[in-house]
């Protein structure tokens, strides 16, 4: 997405109240929306990929999320379903939406979606988005939190996630 796009901005419970300019966005940190997609493969690794010098928040961070910032008048699930085809180049994977994401800091003020899918690829990434990706394991992706600066948004994500399997395992 180029700075000169136009989002929705929204309110705290997620109603358009206007729209902007991206790089308008980002400058006066307006909430916006966003979605958040977890890329497991068949043997339950996570696609973990790190942002390339030139993304306009979060440069080079590892990034546990595929996903972005949506357009103007685009639902998360089309926004969802065209960042997978963009970033990883995937079409026609099966998504589940899972649950509302609200994100807060200094940089970032986000009403996002946040969804999951199981693809084994191949992929081919988005040379502008992406620099590098791998699959992991969730130990050590969680480990490598600890030393290598990653993307809170979408580790947030992938905590509520995590947090989300522990209460339906416990409820067993």
């Amino acid at each position: 997405m180029s700075s000169d796009e136009i989002v929705d901005v929204v309110d705290d419970t997620d109603r358009v109240v206007g729209q902007a300019l991206r790089r308008d966005v980002r400058r006066d940190n307006l909430r916006h929306r966003s979605v958040y997609i977890l890329v497991f493969n068949s043997s339950g690794q996570l696609f973990a990929h790190r942002r390339t010098m030139t993304k306009d928040i979060f440069p080079g961070f590892w990034d546990v999320a595929v996903g972005g910032v949506l357009n103007a008048g685009e639902t998360y699930d089309d926004g969802a379903r065209r960042e997978v085809r963009e970033e990883l180049g995937v079409d026609g994977v099966t998504l589940r939406r899972l649950f509302p994401l609200r994100y807060d800091d200094e940089r970032n003020r986000v009403a996002g979606v946040v969804y999951s899918c199981t693809c084994d690829g191949p992929f081919s990434l988005q040379a502008s988005e992406i620099a590098e990706g791998m699959w992991m394991d969730l130990d050590v992706l969680l480990d490598r939190t600890q030393r290598d600066p990653f993307c809170p948004d979408s580790l947030e994500a992938l905590r509520l996630y995590l947090a989300k399997l522990a209460a339906v395992r416990d409820r067993r």
